[in-house]
């Protein structure tokens, strides 16, 4: 649905830090390192990080996960980058019956969450 995601971030080094750990751990890897941006995902990247003296404000984004496990490893690598639980992996049924996520603040207080549907 998404061409590509830009989220400004206070320190472009520990942001690269923690979305390095979480994403890695879904099977994503840094695509794209330079000093004023880092992008994630094939070719030009699909998720940017990007400076900025102040963050525009908090977001929500969901990252899609291949099992149960890449969302227990998502939440255990973004708690050891310094991360903050915002939820513990497991199911959500009031999200639906097969919905299982884990949730995470990253280092600005983004919202960030794996999910896979099982």
């Amino acid at each position: 649905m998404y061409d590509h995601i830009g989220l400004k971030v206070k320190d472009l080094a520990k942001s690269k830090a923690f979305y390095n750990a979480v994403l890695g751990a879904l099977g994503h890897s840094l695509a794209y390192d330079e000093p004023d941006c880092a992008g994630y995902g094939a070719g030009v990247g699909t998720f940017w990080l990007y400076p900025a003296s102040a963050p525009a404000g908090s977001v929500h984004i969901a990252f899609s996960a291949r099992d149960a496990a890449a969302v227990q490893r998502f939440h255990e690598a973004g708690i050891a980058a310094g991360g903050r639980d915002n939820g513990p992996p497991g199911p959500r049924p009031d999200y639906g019956p097969k919905y299982h996520a884990a949730f995470l603040y990253d280092p600005d207080g983004n919202n960030v969450e794996a999910v896979v549907v099982r």
